[in-house]
């Protein structure tokens, strides 16, 4: 016999020799009985059910939170849109406002009737627009003359003879001009810059008179009362093409 047959032999049987040490051990090792009785088992399955039942409260606590969370944040998406639509409105003049500002009135030279002149019954709109670019240029926020509201496309003009703020004709003599400021602060000021105000001039040199109130904290601006009409504006069909 070769040695290369004779080591062949001698790994075969090492490996042969092995498996059968393995295989003795194994059968050799005796098998881990479950010695617990049947209280014991009993108790254990009790311990599994309460944690499952835990488990489950948990998760249910977790899907009443998940639920809760999906509703405020729909409720908060609805409260967004209102309150974006309130401010909306009030930007646009449509809701009432109240808080501090002055009051200006705007009447006849009545010194003038003693001397013989004719009194002044009217006010053009030259005078109300510089008067209103004078109000906006000392912070005023919120305006009405004679009871209507001033908002961004009011127009003032001249219509036979007569003064109309957006259709509304202004006939009689004394008129109010309310107007509202941010805080008393910002009415004080305006208040200030009106008395030495060259609107009064000019009020003046066509016999008018501008009196102006002392700051009041609870002036109120009605709501704008026409309808507010949109052009050039088309909505925007599905897919985000007008």
């Amino acid at each position: 016999m070769g040695k290369n047959k004779i080591g062949s032999f001698t790994l075969v049987a090492a490996i042969v020799g092995f498996m059968i040490a393995i295989q003795f051990q194994t059968v050799k090792k005796p098998v881990e009985r479950d010695t617990r009785d049947i209280w014991q088992l009993r108790e254990d399955l009790l311990k599994e059910k309460e944690l499952q039942s835990n488990l489950l409260k948990e998760i249910r606590s977790n899907e009443d939170k998940l639920s809760a969370y999906d509703s405020k944040r729909k409720q908060s998406k609805e409260q967004v849109l209102r309150e974006t639509l309130d401010e909306l409105k009030t930007e646009a003049g449509l809701t009432e406002i109240k808080g501090p500002g002055i009051i200006l009135t705007i009447e006849p030279v009545y010194e003038e009737i003693k001397l013989g002149e004719p009194v002044t019954s009217s006010v053009s709109p030259d005078l109300l627009k510089r008067l209103l670019n004078e109000l906006n240029m000392y912070e005023a926020k919120q305006i009405s003359i004679d009871g209507q509201r001033v908002i961004n496309t009011t127009v003032i003009r001249d219509i036979n003879k007569e003064t109309k703020i957006d259709g509304y004709t202004i006939r009689d003599l004394p008129i109010e001009v309310k107007v509202v400021t941010d805080n008393m602060s910002t009415a004080e000021k305006l208040y200030n810059r009106m008395q030495v105000s060259k609107s009064a001039e000019e009020f003046f040199i066509d016999n008018l008179r501008l009196k102006v109130s002392e700051p009041k904290p609870d002036i109120t601006v009605p709501s704008y009362g026409n309808p507010i009409r949109i052009r050039n504006m088309e909505p925007v069909e599905k897919g985000g093409k007008s």
